[in-house]
């Protein structure tokens, strides 16, 4: 790995980590306020936001940054950082141990670089996924820096699926898997990563819920299925603020016939 990629590595390890710690003293201890969308927000996202973005502007000069609290406009860079700075904001509320800070680095508008760390599970997640950039990366995915790779297995009732919470239409008589909902969606498809479920579905993910997670599937050898529109590239001068990728995710090109007819019912 040469040291641009290392630096890149080493910089999410250490920024996610650091801000992870505080955020493990606020968890389960703060209030929520709901945002026009009805989703939650609390004074610990956004600290965490400003930290990372504050981290980006030191150690990367000139990279743009798209954040969830923030900078929702896609920026005109070649490179930017997209920041999920607490995915998983009901979760952290509540004292549930499901949620993580989510970086993913782009080049010319699609993920090249995922990092994922959930601070209660002790789990960092990354990959890196050349795809159709011409760039010379690393290749992997990579669970606290042990390689990981997607199920092989067929599904059966032993197997699980993820859902979110506006996807329970997906359950009708001969699902072939046995359900979970984790309530974050970017852990949602690392387990898919990881071998632990064999696919799951987002209805309404936004593009810094998808865009780390989006690089380390594909690099355990995942298959990522656009159910609306494709997330990626992004467009410079989009406002991402309000817009919705909905997604399934497979351990293999198999499964995909396997689930899509299920997704019929799903409102998206």
């Amino acid at each position: 790995m040469n040291d641009f990629w290392t630096t890149v590595l080493d910089f999410a390890q250490t920024t996610t980590t650091r801000v992870g710690k505080q955020l493990m003293q606020d968890f389960g201890q703060v209030q929520a306020l709901q945002k026009a969308d009805g989703s939650l927000v609390t004074r610990a996202d956004k600290w965490a936001d400003q930290e990372i973005r504050d981290a980006i502007a030191s150690s990367f000069n000139g990279y743009g940054i798209l954040s969830e609290e923030n900078d929702q406009v896609f920026p005109d860079r070649e490179w930017c950082w997209v920041i999920d700075p607490l995915d998983g904001t009901t979760n952290f509320t509540r004292g549930i141990p499901i949620w993580s800070i989510s970086l993913a680095l782009l080049y010319q508008g699609t993920p090249i670089f995922g990092y994922v760390y959930a601070p209660p599970l002790n789990q960092a997640f990354h990959g890196f996924w050349e795809g159709s950039s011409g760039l010379a990366t690393p290749s992997g995915a990579f669970l606290n820096h042990h390689p990981i790779h997607t199920s092989v297995d067929a599904p059966s009732s032993n197997h699980f699926f993820n859902l979110c919470s506006r996807s329970t239409a997906v359950i009708q008589k001969g699902f072939p898997c046995k359900i979970r909902m984790l309530g974050v969606a970017s852990y949602n498809f690392l387990t898919v990563a990881t071998g632990a479920t064999l696919g799951g579905v987002e209805a309404t993910p936004k593009v810094w819920d998808l865009a780390g997670a989006w690089v380390i599937v594909q690099a355990a050898g995942g298959v990522w299925s656009s159910l609306k529109s494709e997330p990626f590239p992004l467009i410079p001068g989009q406002d991402y603020s309000d817009r919705s990728f909905p997604t399934l995710v497979v351990s293999r090109p198999e499964l995909l016939t396997v689930f899509e007819p299920f997704l019929k019912e799903l409102k998206i």
